[in-house]
């Protein structure tokens, strides 16, 4: 029996990936992003247009589901952005549009769905967070506190929901080669060339990437690693944390003499 699949910023990048694999495995999938994709993948496969920070247009993507599908399988929670910047170069104004789509948006998908799931005795949701949310780096402050709370917040649906049937699982990739920096919000041009230049070399792809989480959400797996070198980074952070800290101080170190050449006000204090 073929899955009813809802992405969330479906129309490019991993959210496209993941439409495709779906698609191609059988499965009827709804794409919502706030711009139209040039082409639908090939399959059952439906857009409406949506902003996760909308309220009345989750409640317009549920009515969807419903009226066309009669419920919902997985909705996937995909809808992201990224930003970079030292801490107080961050004003309001950069907080609130981090928390707004990578928190708040990941959040209001889950209080629209799990209602429904829980009508039905079944459901799957899938939040992708990212690495930074485990490793929380420096210069990514915004950017990791929105993808932390992401996985606090799956941590915390994986034990309250499972009574009902309804299954949690969350993603943490690391940089892999998407769009994502196309909207790269940024007070330091050097941070954000940097940044740029990671998300380039990427690998594994968007395409392998969706890969994994196929086969982990049907697996029923709960928290995902897509990069080998990155789950080498989390089992580092856990069980030598001390070595795990001096190598982040030395790589932003490096970086913190880049922005000085840029910016000659920035004073740092040698060890």
């Amino acid at each position: 029996m073929s899955r009813r699949v809802l992405i969330t910023g479906g129309a490019s990048g991993l959210g496209w990936a993941l439409a495709q694999r779906y698609a191609a495995a059988g499965d009827r999938v709804l794409i919502t992003d706030r711009n139209e994709p040039a082409e639908l993948p090939t399959g059952s496969v439906s857009f409406i247009r949506m902003d996760v920070r909308v309220h009345s247009d989750w409640q317009r993507a549920l009515s969807w589901c419903e009226d066309h599908w009669g419920g919902l399988d997985v909705l996937v929670n995909n809808a992201g952005v990224k930003a970079v910047g030292r801490v107080e170069r961050l004003d309001d104004d950069d907080w609130d549009w981090i928390l707004d789509i990578n928190l708040k948006g990941v959040v209001h998908g889950c209080r629209t769905f799990v209602p429904l799931f829980k009508r039905q005795g079944s459901g799957h949701v899938v939040n992708i967070a990212a690495l930074a949310g485990l490793l929380n780096l420096p210069g990514m402050a915004s950017y990791n506190v929105s993808k932390a709370a992401v996985i606090s917040l799956s941590e915390t649906l994986r034990q309250e929901l499972a009574p009902f049937g309804i299954r949690t699982t969350v993603i943490c990739p690391g940089f892999v080669h998407t769009n994502l920096t196309t909207g790269l919000h940024s007070p330091d041009p050097v941070l954000a060339k940097l940044a740029d230049r990671m998300m380039q070399r990427g690998k594994p792809t968007a395409d392998q990437v969706a890969a994994q989480i196929v086969d982990a959400i049907a697996a029923g797996r709960f928290m995902v690693l897509t990069h080998p070198e990155d789950r080498r980074a989390v089992r580092l952070k856990r069980f030598l944390p001390r070595i795990a800290d001096m190598q982040a101080a030395l790589r932003w170190r490096r970086t913190v003499r880049k922005l000085k050449t840029q910016d000659p006000q920035e004073r740092v204090r040698t060890p």
